[in-house]
């Protein structure tokens, strides 16, 4: 596996991390600007920061439409994954189908 697919990876996992954090916080402080002046809200925002400055890092090395395409596929695949190891969201088997042919497609553009 070459490097940009490895920040490809982390930045998506950063940005999921992130999402995390915020739908966390967000829905037990609500938005308000007392949410937005706390600590958690500063870490989230260094989080994606981080990862933003990895997907530039990705755009200046990789084509743009493989770019896209394996920074959605990866996006969905992270997403997914997350929820349902954290937030315990099980889906219909048909997005499960959809998630599955996203791996594969992931797979084919990180290979190529």
């Amino acid at each position: 596996m070459n490097w940009p697919i490895i920040v490809i990876i982390v930045t998506q996992l950063l940005f999921a991390i992130g999402d995390l954090l915020a739908r966390t916080y967000m829905s037990k402080y609500g938005f308000a600007l007392s949410t937005f002046l706390s600590v958690w809200f500063l870490v989230y925002i260094l989080i994606r920061t981080v990862a933003t400055f990895g997907q530039l890092y990705v755009f200046t090395t990789i084509e743009l439409g493989r770019t896209v395409a394996l920074f959605s596929a990866s996006g969905i695949i992270l997403a997914n994954l997350l929820g349902l190891l954290f937030l315990q969201e099980v889906l219909s088997p048909a997005a499960y189908v959809g998630i599955i042919l996203a791996v594969i497609a992931f797979i084919i553009l990180a290979s190529i």
